[in-house]
């Protein structure tokens, strides 16, 4: 059974992440969704909360699990003996960037293959920047992301609303 990973900040997670979570699943034998404690980032969530949030989300979901990781992801990967690392691809322009870093993630790791995956269409323009921005200034986002994550980030932003 091969073990792929699936790295990310997922502040929040978004139905576009868990449609990759379930294409990868569908592909590889078992999922790890990496969350990424990195401090010098700032976060709208707190690593606890988006583990939290990413665990509900995939809760249910056969052969998906859910850890943290910081520092670089290559050791990540050595210590957890995966040697695939999943990445979404939603348009053109975030190709670049996955390049640059699947580029370096083989460098450090080259047992390690980068795999790209794209999210269903109606997923394709969904990030949690875009997702944060919308529920920040009041407009609901309960086609966006899960129950939970809605009723989070109204909490976040319109204190609880």
């Amino acid at each position: 059974m091969t073990l792929a990973v699936y790295p990310g900040s997922f502040d929040p997670v978004t139905l576009g992440h868990l449609d990759l979570v379930r294409r990868a699943r569908r592909i590889f034998g078992s999922v790890v969704v990496a969350v990424l404690d990195n401090a010098s980032k700032r976060h709208t969530f707190g690593l606890e909360e988006r583990v939290e949030m990413v665990c509900a989300a995939t809760r249910g979901m056969k052969g998906v699990s859910v850890d943290t990781f910081s520092g670089l992801l290559a050791d990540y990967m050595k210590t957890k003996r995966a040697r695939v690392l999943i990445r979404g691809v939603r348009v053109v322009s975030d190709m670049d960037y996955e390049f640059q870093l699947a580029f370096f993630n083989r460098r450090l790791g080259p047992n390690v293959e980068t795999v790209f995956l794209m999210p269903d269409g109606k997923y394709t323009y969904l990030a949690s920047s875009m997702v944060k921005e919308v529920a920040r200034l009041g407009a609901p986002v309960d086609s966006f992301v899960t129950p939970m994550v809605a009723r989070r980030l109204r909490q976040k932003f319109q204190g609880g609303v």
